[in-house]
């Protein structure tokens, strides 16, 4: 076991290669004195300093006595150089027959590489620093051949990685994903903070549907009926009924949908956000700001790790990605309007239908980024949104205050006002053949003084798909679950 040691005051590295994490802060631990990372940006200053790194064997080359091994941790590569007559011999054999991706740990001192050699008059390549190899250990080996390659920019088919996703993920692309989805999502909610919404969390063992009652998985609690959560819809605003007046949710919902497409899954992460005193048009402001937000950080801070998924991209035929940030306001296309567009493209479509993909298709072609569908007929909507007598679409009907926020053909968000009349809300549910007296627990809430409020639920993976160009869902979310797959 390694003595525990004083943290060095390392420098803050640059921006790792490869969109590797900054390690700059972290503090050693029984297995490593060091991360790569910290050797890689510091390593002027620490040769001859003995250290202590472990990481994944990216490559062994050995030749007679020497044995070069390439390390890489979740924060850096880095060259260990072995030498027989240096360390044990069983263990230098040991190391140099190891498999790719076994977990190996090193000790040794700190070096500089040889320079490459370059032509006259070329720059000079910055130091590169390597650890000279006295002691070390395998812990654990990896089985050969690999499932999944992790170097390699050999395609393998999405089930086949999802199969294997603790592989999968130890590629730079898929890796730099997920680092990029977890950065996203403080993103958000950095800015849902900075406009005074409170983080919470709602149950998501729930009694009653909040979304009609066609697609909930049922379970047993006890001995009680009941179902995963669709959405913390009714919570979030029991939550702003109660007071809290903006709140904000970053959590799983489920819906029991058999569908087998490039952008449903059956169970998600959304943000949620429910506002007091605020209308649709509010939190459509709300949510175009934070998307603002976002895409302007990821801009400034993630350009690494777009890079690394372009560098994929293009090893396989793909146009790279660029982080275009949208300007505000987005634009509003209200429903009535969405359908005289649809027609006037060529496309069938009548008032009260759907917009369906292949419809929003031709709304992209005036609107391709992102873009608000405000004003959904009632009908349409579910029993919690508000709507205003007053309000007609073109054929007569009743028009809610409900939107939707799309990017190109894809649907990103729902929400809208919610009904806060309690009358009303239990005559919407009757029109939707619901039972008020199954939804007390929420209904009753409304009976004291409802503040009017509005809010919106916005897919995470949508986002990721659109910052990465993944074609499928399934690529941005770390253990997808859909209707064939409940593991790994």
């Amino acid at each position: 076991m390694i003595e525990p040691l004083s943290p060095i005051p390392f420098k803050t590295p640059p921006r790792h290669e490869r969109g590797m994490r900054d390690s700059s802060g972290w503090r050693p631990t029984a297995y490593r004195s060091h991360t790569i990372g910290q050797v890689v940006a510091n390593g002027a200053d620490m040769v001859g300093s003995e250290v202590t790194v472990a990481g994944y064997a990216e490559t062994v080359r050995g030749r007679g006595g020497i044995c070069f091994l390439m390390l890489r941790d979740g924060t850096g590569h880095i060259q260990a150089f072995l030498k027989k007559d240096n360390m044990d011999e069983t263990l230098f054999d040991t190391i140099q027959s190891a498999t790719r991706e076994s977990t190996i740990q090193v000790t040794g001192t700190v070096a500089q590489k040889r320079p490459p050699k370059v032509a006259e008059g070329d720059p000079v390549p910055s130091p590169e620093y390597e650890v000279n190899v006295s002691t070390g250990a395998i812990l654990a080996d990896a089985a050969a051949p690999l499932p999944v390659g992790v170097i390699d920019d050999v395609h393998v088919g999405l089930d086949v990685r999802l199969d294997n996703r603790h592989l999968d993920l130890r590629r730079a692309h898929v890796n730099a994903m997920f680092q990029l989805r977890g950065n996203v999502l403080q993103y958000g909610r950095d800015h849902l903070i900075s406009e005074g919404f409170q983080e919470i969390n709602t149950p998501k063992i729930i009694a009653a549907a909040a979304e009609g009652g066609t697609n909930l998985f049922p379970m047993k609690y006890f001995e009680t009926d009941a179902y995963l959560s669709q959405s913390p819809q009714l919570y979030k605003q029991l939550a702003v009924l109660g007071g809290l007046e903006r709140v904000f949710e970053i959590g799983p919902a489920f819906r029991a949908e058999k569908h087998d497409t490039y952008r449903h899954l059956n169970e998600f992460i959304s943000f949620d956000i429910e506002g007091a005193w605020m209308d649709d048009e509010d939190v459509m402001g709300v949510q175009e700001r934070m998307l603002h937000h976002i895409w302007s950080e990821v801009a400034a801070n993630d350009q690494t790790l777009i890079d690394v998924v372009n560098e994929y991209r293009v090893s396989q035929g793909q146009d790279p990605v660029t982080v275009e940030i949208p300007n505000v306001p987005f634009p509003r296309i209200p429903y009535c309007d969405a359908i005289e567009i649809v027609k006037a493209g060529g496309g069938e479509i009548e008032w009260g239908n759907d917009i369906e993909s292949h419809h929003c298709d031709i709304i992209a072609a005036q609107y391709p980024g992102f873009h608000f569908i405000p004003r959904w007929p009632m009908s349409m909507k579910p029993f919690y949104i508000h709507h205003k007598e007053e309000e007609k679409g073109t054929s007569g009907g009743q028009l809610s205050r409900g939107f939707d926020l799309n990017y190109g053909r894809d649907e990103m968000t729902s929400g809208g006002q919610r009904e806060h009349r309690v009358d009303v809300l239990e005559e919407n549910l009757r029109n939707m053949g619901l039972e008020p007296a199954d939804f007390t627990f929420y209904t009753d809430g409304f009976r004291y003084g409802a503040p009017p409020h509005a809010g919106w639920g916005l897919g995470v993976a949508r986002l990721l798909m659109v910052l990465t160009g993944a074609g499928n869902v399934r690529e941005v979310v770390l253990f997808p679950r859909d209707s064939s797959r409940v593991t790994p």
